[in-house]
C-alpha cells in the first residue's frame, strides 16, 4: 500500500503536466496547474504553451514574481534514465523579474538572477548574474547553398552544392593573430 501512494501521485502529476503543456491561460491556469505539481511559482508569472517543467522533480523548480517563460522552453532538474530517484541533479531557481525567451533549455543546478533576460534558443548551463542579457552569439553565415534543399533535389545534391562561407577581413586577422 505504501508504494501505491507515490505511484498514484507521480501519475497524477504527469497528467497535470500534460494538461498544463497545452492548456490556455498562461498567467492563470498553466501556473496554477504547475503549482499543483509542486513547482514553486510567484505572482504575475506567464508560462507559455508547450513549456516543459521537469516531470520527476517539479518541487526543485522555483520561479519568482513577474517572470515570463517563453514558448517551448524546457526546465530540467534531472538527467538520468529509469524510474524516479529520491533526489534530482540540482535545483533551478529563477529569481524575480526574469524573462526567458522561446525555445530555451535550462539545465539542473542553475540560478537565473533577478531581472535577467535569456535570449531565445539559449541553453543555460551555469548561473546567470542579475540583470544580465544572456545568450549565445548571434547566428552567422556558415556556408553558401548553391542547390536548394527542397523536394526538387536530393540531400546528396544539396551537400555537393554547399560552398564554404567567404572569409572576411576579421577572419583573416584572427587567423594571423593565432
Amino acid at each position: 500500500m505504501n508504494g501505491e501512494i507515490p505511484m498514484v501521485f507521480n501519475l497524477l502529476s504527469r497528467v497535470i503536466h500534460k494538461l498544463a503543456f497545452v492548456a490556455p491561460g498562461g498567467d492563470t491556469l498553466r501556473p496554477w496547474l504547475h503549482r499543483l505539481r509542486g513547482v514553486r511559482i510567484g505572482r504575475n508569472v506567464w508560462i507559455a504553451q508547450l513549456v516543459y517543467l521537469d516531470e520527476l522533480h517539479p518541487a526543485d523548480i522555483k520561479i519568482g514574481d513577474n517572470c515570463t517563460v517563453g514558448l517551448r522552453t524546457s526546465i530540467f532538474t534531472h538527467f538520468y534514465w529509469g524510474p524516479r530517484k529520491p533526489s534530482s541533479n540540482g535545483k533551478v531557481v529563477i529569481e524575480n523579474d526574469v524573462f526567458i525567451g522561446p525555445h530555451c533549455v535550462i539545465l539542473p543546478n542553475v540560478k537565473i538572477g533577478e531581472g535577467a533576460v535569456i535570449r531565445a534558443g539559449t541553453v543555460v548551463s551555469r548561473n546567470v548574474p542579475p540583470r544580465a542579457i544572456w545568450g549565445s552569439p548571434p547566428s552567422e553565415l556558415l556556408g553558401i547553398a548553391t542547390v536548394a534543399l527542397t523536394s526538387e533535389h536530393t540531400y546528396d545534391e544539396f551537400a555537393r552544392g554547399v560552398r564554404p562561407r567567404p572569409r572576411s577581413r576579421t577572419d583573416e586577422t584572427s587567423v594571423k593573430a593565432s
